[in-house]
């Protein structure tokens, strides 16, 4: 019997040796690449894991002192510990896998991590993977595309634990928005994903082209199978595949490796501070994790890790409804407290995402109406000369018009005014040569015509039965005033009243206006 497992274990050791024969060494450019990513992989675990998704106080004793070194281990032992691994995805062992696997294995801090919050996220993956009859090993691709972390951002835009690029999530049917960003949900990215692969295997029919597809696109496959004269192996494309993407499938087995025989190198993964049983809850208000994480006495750090789709914290549930992901026995204290927690601090979490402001220049608000140009029929046109501090308001009470007709007359939507310049006013014919005499005026004589003026307009008094006069105040305006009488708007004072828009907001402390009984 031991002469029969002897003999099976040579025939597998020699076919995974000549299966690798072809590529297994690697370019200094190809090293280059290697150390760069995985440089970018260690530094992503640590400062995600380490700072902020593992318990600081941890107490389980690190066993790097006892590690198996990775350099001791003959090939033979690797290549047997592939093969009994139950993939449907093909493992080769050559000296690039073993370059991964030796990283892996040498990372014992970062690998102990791992090995923690890959007990949270597994279940979801493969759960998901299993929904769509997908080999159940593809679970491990986030460790290789993220590092398990759900908020990793790539130099080239890639976001989440599958790395999504922007058209590719919004393709596959992921909401990205200025709130929400679901390539970093959970969830959502896994299903995603889960489609993505099943579709480039449809394409390619082999589970590491897919994977390479995955990486680099299913355009960058087909061309590099094309370049190996129609050879459909990983190991034959190799060389034609993109720099990064050659590394991708070494990688991907070694943490295959890695996450299997963690044991036989001695190292003990370190428990993740996050809850493994969650579950969810609707919300269908905004609402700002800060508020659940206070009032429901929940870490935020560890509250965020379970809900990393929420970009500034803040779930919109008043556009939809949104899931919360909650620790499972926090679940019954939020339905319980739900309205009491929406209301929350909700003025500190929730009051900076609407901003009132007021009007520059002025506290009054604006009311904007339609002008009409009046008619020139019946009417002569003079020329008025600008002097030394005069208004457009100012000429327009000289000659009873308004602003707005002024400029209408010029031909200008600016109320600036050079001394010298020539004012257009088109004035009734029966009363031009009154008219014709303000412009020659010193201005004490502009004012008596003023208030001779007004004094002949306020004559006719108004019937008391069905308007009252009312004197404007210190600090009031048309709406304000229109909130004093029941049934009154600002626009029926304005209306009554005859003011244009410029008199609107030229209003004078004591100045009598009308108003129509309701």
């Amino acid at each position: 019997m031991k002469k029969i497992l002897l003999t099976i274990s040579f025939i597998i050791t020699q076919y995974f040796l000549l299966n690798a024969q072809k590529q297994q060494d690697a370019s200094p450019e190809e090293a280059d690449a290697l150390t760069q990513q995985t440089k970018y992989l260690d530094e992503l675990v640590n400062s995600w894991y380490i700072k902020q998704s593992m318990s600081a106080n941890n107490k389980t004793v690190s066993n790097e002192n006892t590690n198996t070194n990775p350099d001791a281990v003959p090939d033979s032992v690797y290549i047997e510990r592939l093969y009994k691994l139950p993939t449907v995805v093909p493992m080769s062992f050559n000296k690039i896998v073993k370059q991964w696997i030796k990283f892996y294995m040498k990372n014992t801090a970062s690998r102990r991590y791992l090995l923690g919050i890959s007990q949270y996220y597994m279940p979801f993956f493969e759960q998901i993977l299993d929904k769509y009859n997908l080999p159940l090993e593809l679970a491990y691709l986030p460790i290789i595309e993220s590092a398990l972390n759900p908020k990793a951002r790539s130099r080239s835009g890639a976001v989440g634990l599958w790395q999504f690029m922007y058209p590719t999530g919004k393709m596959y049917g992921l909401e990205i928005n200025s709130y929400v960003d679901e390539r970093m949900d959970v969830i959502k990215s896994t299903e995603a994903a889960a489609k993505y692969l099943r579709d480039m295997y449809n394409i390619f029919g082999d589970w590491t082209l897919s994977i390479a597809a995955y990486n680099s696109g299913a355009g960058n496959v087909k061309k590099a199978v094309k370049r190996a004269g129609g050879k459909r192996n990983f190991w034959d494309i190799y060389p034609y595949l993109p720099k990064e993407t050659r590394g991708y499938i070494p990688a991907y087995i070694a943490a295959l490796y890695s996450m299997n025989y963690y044991k036989e190198h001695n190292i003990t993964p370190k428990k993740a501070d996050m809850n493994i049983i969650t579950d969810t809850v609707t919300i269908k208000k905004k609402l700002n994790l800060h508020q659940v994480a206070e009032y429901l006495n929940i870490d935020y750090e560890k509250l965020s890790a379970l809900n990393p789709q929420y970009k500034r914290d803040i779930i919109p549930g008043n556009y939809k409804p949104y899931p919360l992901r909650l620790p499972i026995d926090k679940v019954s204290d939020f339905i319980n407290y739900e309205d009491k927690i929406y209301q929350y601090k909700d003025s500190i979490y929730l009051g900076e995402q609407i901003c009132f402001t007021k009007p520059a220049k002025s506290d009054r608000p604006y009311i904007s109406y339609k002008y009409t140009p009046p008619s020139t029929k019946g009417r002569k046109k003079l020329y008025y000369t600008v002097k030394p501090g005069d208004t457009y308001s100012n000429i327009a009470e000289w000659y009873d018009c308004s602003v707005n007709d002024l400029k209408y007359w010029n031909g200008t939507r600016s109320t600036r005014l050079q001394i010298g310049q020539k004012i257009a006013v088109w004035v009734p014919e029966k009363k031009y040569s009154r008219y014709a005499k303000i412009n020659k005026m010193s201005p004490e004589e502009k004012q008596k015509t003023n208030t001779s003026a007004t004094h002949k307009t306020n004559i006719v008094k108004p019937d008391k039965s069905k308007y009252v006069v009312y004197k404007i105040k210190s600090g009031e305006n048309l709406w304000s005033i229109a909130k004093k009488f029941n049934g009154v708007s600002a626009y029926d004072i304005q209306k009554i009243n005859g003011f244009s828009d410029e008199d609107v907001r030229d209003l004078k402390i004591g100045q009598e206006i009308i108003i129509k009984k309701k």
